[in-house]
């Protein structure tokens, strides 16, 4: 199977090292350096519908890059598109993971990316992915990125975890999770509703059972607004 390692510490990079024969593929513009015995194409993987799925499910891009070590032994360096950490994730019999919007960079072939719906509160208002969300299935390793500093937590039954929405990069798929305005437990809508909007909480994702999270420092949209406020 490719070796993913993460090198560096402030932006690093994803580097891969691979056996002749084997393959990845990551998300579009991902890669940064290959050897000559490595061989880069553009795919559409699953078919044109799986392709479509995933655009609009992840916001992944409608062609992925293939990378095959088709000459013999090879390196490469890959970047996500956003600064910020990478965490490398086994998936397999002892765990799947569903992935937020744009974290995802790479993954070994032997991972698929699946899409399936997910109820009518947490597409309207969850941010993972509208009606939609990707979630792994098979065995291997996949790299999903974080905007800033990434870290996991664990949640265990009796302790559900509350995680701002835009901070979420990846959740183990037996996790359950569901929307909230408030971290409150009580108050109403409405009063729900004005907390949310005077405290700055905005809406949050309560997850429950047993699991990983995976969340990351810096909130994309936040930081996208305050890049094209006007100057005071």
């Amino acid at each position: 199977m490719p070796k993913f390692t993460v090198t560096g510490d402030v932006d690093p990079f994803l580097h891969v090292s691979m056996r002749q024969g084997e393959t990845i593929y990551c998300e579009s513009d991902a890669m940064v350096m290959m050897e000559s015995t490595l061989d880069l194409k553009g795919k559409m993987r699953g078919g044109l519908g799986s392709a479509l799925m995933r655009t609009f499910a992840n916001g992944e891009s409608f062609f992925q890059q293939h990378i095959e070590a088709a000459r013999g032994d090879g390196d490469c360096l890959l970047s996500p598109t956003l600064p910020g950490a990478m965490q490398i994730v086994d998936c397999g019999p002892g765990g799947q993971y569903i992935i937020s919007d744009g974290a995802f960079v790479a993954a070994s072939s032997g991972v698929d990316l699946k899409v399936r719906t997910q109820s009518l509160g947490n597409a309207l208002f969850a941010g993972s992915g509208g009606f939609f969300v990707t979630e792994t299935q098979g065995s291997g390793q996949v790299v999903v990125s974080g905007f800033g500093s990434m870290s996991m937590l664990e949640v265990e039954p009796g302790k559900d975890a509350i995680i701002d929405n835009s901070h979420v990069v990846a959740w183990d798929s037996t996790l359950r999770y569901e929307v909230s305005i408030t971290t409150g437990t009580s108050g109403g809508f409405l009063g729900n509703l004005i907390n949310s909007q005077t405290s700055g909480e905005g809406i949050v994702l309560r997850f429950s059972g047993r699991g990983k999270i995976y969340v990351c420092s810096r909130n994309r949209a936040a930081f996208k607004a305050w890049m094209q406020a006007p100057a005071r």
